[in-house]
């Protein structure tokens, strides 16, 4: 099958800043893909070329087999991409932004579609609003809206829930759920690691324009094995001397364990030393720690 997106080799360079330096990448049909990396890595940038909005200094990229380069107005077509920043047109009504984006994909007669994305993402109560009287979660709603505008097969999220409140933030990820398990594939970029960790079956993390992992997010998990052990100790507690310098000013302890059998030990030492614990959860590492642990190491 035609894989729906391909990136290969390729480079971008901002004056003396290496953006992109060698990005090779493939997401398959179907995926709910995961694209993570600090702030300056290239996420933005390697999806702006993707969109045709940045000319890649060197190397490919296809959209469903597409070049977006020589075969720019199919590839955009089949494209749909959630920005970043907050960009509309102030004199506009939000229906009427939705018409104008179909008109920008020589659409006609797409009112359906049209009331349907409103109704999705709660927003048929605001279609005659004007764009400048929303609130910013609102106005994330019409981008996410004009994304899907045309139905594209492959919608890249770029930091859709920042800023978001929680009760639109779930009521988002429901409707991209659906659009995925319809078949639409969907790449993600976020600062919400739990939100990839639970949305994407698969991975890649960037550093510095080039790709320092890529796996399954089950795999991943798995490259810090063991078990977490966070305490919170009553103030005043005494501490054994093993464990003082793995605690934190707050009372906090957090230590990395290979077995359950370390946990007894743990808390014996506590107990002996006559320490009162407040809180305590047991569990195994999550993607913030991965990722960190990626980072760090690359």
């Amino acid at each position: 099958m035609q894989p729906a997106i391909e990136v290969l080799q390729v480079a971008k360079r901002f004056g003396a800043v290496q953006a992109l330096a060698g990005v090779d990448l493939t997401v398959r049909q179907g995926e709910f893909f995961g694209l993570l990396g600090p702030n300056g890595a290239g996420k933005t940038t390697l999806i702006s070329a993707l969109a045709g909005l940045v000319r890649a200094d060197a190397g490919e990229m296809r959209i469903m087999g597409h070049d977006v380069v020589a075969d720019y107005r199919h590839a955009r077509r089949l494209l749909g991409v959630v920005p970043q920043e907050l960009v509309f047109d102030p004199f506009f009504t939000v229906r009427e932004t939705l018409r104008i984006q179909s008109g920008y994909f020589g659409l006609r007669d797409n009112e359906r579609w049209i009331d349907a994305l409103l109704d999705h993402l709660d927003l048929t109560g605001k279609a005659d609003a004007n764009m400048r009287s929303l609130s910013g979660g609102m106005k994330r709603r019409v981008l996410v809206a004009q994304a899907l505008v045309h139905r594209p097969p492959v919608i890249v999220l770029d930091e859709p829930t920042a800023g978001v409140d929680v009760e639109l933030r779930q009521g988002l990820w429901q409707f991209v759920r659906g659009l995925n398990r319809d078949g639409h594939t969907i790449v993600l970029t976020t600062h919400y690691l739990e939100e990839a960790e639970s949305l994407c079956g698969r991975i890649a993390m960037l550093k510095a324009g080039r790709i320092v992992a890529l796996d399954t997010t089950s795999n991943l998990l798995d490259r810090l094995s063991g078990h977490r052990l966070r305490l919170r100790l009553a103030a005043g507690s005494p501490l054994p001397e093993a464990l003082a310098a793995r605690c934190g000013s707050s009372g906090t302890i957090d230590l990395e364990l290979r077995t359950y059998d370390e946990v007894e030990d743990v808390l014996r030492l506590l107990k002996v030393a006559g320490a009162r614990i407040e809180d305590m959860e047991v569990g195994r590492p999550d993607l913030e720690q991965v990722f960190v642990e990626v980072m760090r190491k690359s």
